[in-house]
């Protein structure tokens, strides 16, 4: 039986922010950082960020008060989001959701020397090579941002609506592994909580556990 995946049950128990875990390469449950205690929770204003794009100009979450917003963490070498990039299911999903109007903002926390850090060049290259369409890719390496919202994981994704509020956090969909079989299938919580949201209603699944790698903090 496979390591990679966990059960539903499980993978549906968290309920805060704060009781998200990380999901080890093994497929096992970590006890979240410390840090994560006191994160953004769902339904509380997002909190604010001005963080540099890989175009040198700064974007403010404030400045996006009227629209929804995607945040992604994400991380290139990390198999479960390379997953959903050599689909083009991410890609796929930008798409959509900017095409509506959605602002999607791809954040990338991995300090210098770590896993996943890129320069803005590099960070532009892999937008084109992999056809990816976020509105702009957001440069944290010191993480501010990153354990301000209590991002553990790439990917990580969370909603906000166009008040400004957290409507959803965690995982991208509902099948924790690097197999890119289990996209087809897949009940997708991002597109779901969007779904929601355009339709005036209470997201139904606001917060999931969030699976990948963890986020390489410095």
């Amino acid at each position: 039986m496979s390591t990679h995946r966990l059960t539903r049950r499980t993978f549906l128990a968290g309920t805060t922010l704060a009781g998200l875990a990380t999901v080890t390469p093994r497929g096992m449950l970590a006890t979240p950082p410390a840090w994560a205690a006191a994160v953004a929770k769902v339904g509380d204003a997002a909190p604010g960020f001005n963080v540099s794009a890989t175009t040198g100009q700064s974007v403010s979450l404030a400045d996006q008060r009227g629209k929804l917003v995607i945040l992604e963490w994400t991380n290139h070498d990390c198999p479960y989001v390379r997953k959903h990039y050599e689909t083009g299911n991410m890609q796929a999903l930008q798409k959509e959701t900017t095409a509506q109007g959605v602002i999607w903002l791809t954040l990338i926390s991995s300090s210098p020397g770590t896993q996943g850090y890129v320069t803005p060049k590099q960070a532009d290259d892999l937008t084109a090579t992999r056809k990816a369409s976020p509105t702009s890719v957001l440069l944290d390496p010191t993480g501010v941002v990153g354990k301000a919202y209590g991002a553990t994981n790439t990917p990580h994704m969370y909603v906000i609506d166009k008040n400004g509020l957290l409507v959803y956090a965690g995982a991208i969909d509902d099948r924790p592994t690097t197999r890119r079989a289990d996209i087809q299938g897949a009940h997708n919580y991002v597109r779901a909580a969007l779904e929601d949201v355009a339709a005036g209603r209470a997201v139904k699944t606001p917060v999931t556990r969030a699976y990948g790698c963890t986020v390489k903090y410095a």
